[in-house]
């Protein structure tokens, strides 16, 4: 049996975008011709990968199979063009990044201006998604490089390596009940409406964790997708927030919010970087990672060195 690997890349185009027509867009190709593509890998691996209808496609259950390996497949090949064009130009590649907010409110921009100044060549991808999708992106090959708050643990196979580290804080509305306070702990913001990040968001699990240890739910009054919602949210007197502190001191003197301490545990926050292998990572990759953690080869090989002797 021979799989055609452009075949594979229509598949994925198709299953990612949820039509033929999109997907022939995107890959500059005819309709018919991908829905030959398709047909022919159909035919191919003897099983029906879509379901066709006036609507788009849904993937049947070996279709759900072939999109993850698929995947796998293509991101192989790609790495493997962008390191032979590393290996002709010395510099050139392409590098995608998973990150949380956090990561790219803060830090990002700065690190990775520095970046393109000393690699101009180089392609940065950045998407901004939650802790736990980072760390699932970069084991299944979605992207090379993730930065995700330390939630403790992390899928086995990824190295783990330092980036930054930030602290929490509260912000309120300046005429808030708690707006007199120098510090709140955690039972104190359960009696109040919280302006929430995306569900699955480090600040989001560990407050509902310790709700649920206190017997409370959290009263989450909405849920947006940047810090700035949160304290626009704020200001409007929609409820209460949690930020980090560098952040919430630009948002206190532009918007009308006042930033109290947080004094948890959790509060204090670690920033990571993860990659499936240090040695494995493509050329520009391998260059943004030490870029982002200079001691990053050093943990990399001591990584190793635990590995082979475990």
């Amino acid at each position: 049996m021979k799989i055609d690997p452009v075949s594979l890349r229509l598949f994925l185009a198709v299953s990612e975008l949820g039509t033929i027509a999109a997907a022939a867009e995107r890959e500059h190709i005819t309709a018919s011709a991908v829905s030959k593509r398709v047909s022919d890998l159909e035919d191919a691996l003897s099983t029906q990968l879509l379901e066709r209808s006036n609507k788009g496609i849904v993937l049947t259950p070996a279709g759900i199979a072939l999109q993850g390996l698929s995947r796998n497949i293509v991101n192989d090949l790609d790495n493997v063009a962008t390191m032979m064009q590393d290996y002709a130009s010395g510099t050139r590649g392409l590098v995608r990044i998973y990150a949380n907010v956090s990561s790219i409110a803060q830090f990002l921009p700065n690190d990775l201006h520095g970046f393109i100044e000393k690699y101009p060549d180089v392609q940065v991808q950045l998407h901004e998604h939650i802790s736990t999708a980072i760390l699932r992106g970069v084991s299944e090959n979605e992207a090379d490089v993730g930065c995700f708050a330390d939630l403790g643990k992390a899928p086995h196979g990824l190295l783990i390596l330092p980036y930054r580290e930030d602290d929490l804080v509260v912000v309120v509305p300046r005429h808030h009940p708690l707006a007199s306070r120098k510090k709140l702990t955690t039972p104190d913001l359960l009696d109040h409406y919280m302006i929430g990040l995306q569900t699955g968001s480090y600040i989001n699990l560990q407050l509902s964790r310790l709700a649920s240890e206190h017997g409370k739910p959290v009263k989450f009054r909405m849920q947006v997708n940047s810090y700035d919602a949160v304290c626009l949210m704020v200001e409007s007197k929609m409820g209460i927030g949690i930020l980090p502190e560098r952040l919430a001191r630009r948002y206190s003197r532009i918007l009308g919010v006042r930033m109290i301490a947080l004094d948890a545990p959790w509060s204090h926050r670690k920033l990571n970087l993860c990659v499936r292998s240090y040695e494995g990572l493509p050329v520009a990759a391998r260059q943004l990672v030490d870029h982002l953690c200079p001691s990053a080869q050093v943990l990399a090989a001591d990584a190793g060195a635990i590995r082979a002797h475990s």
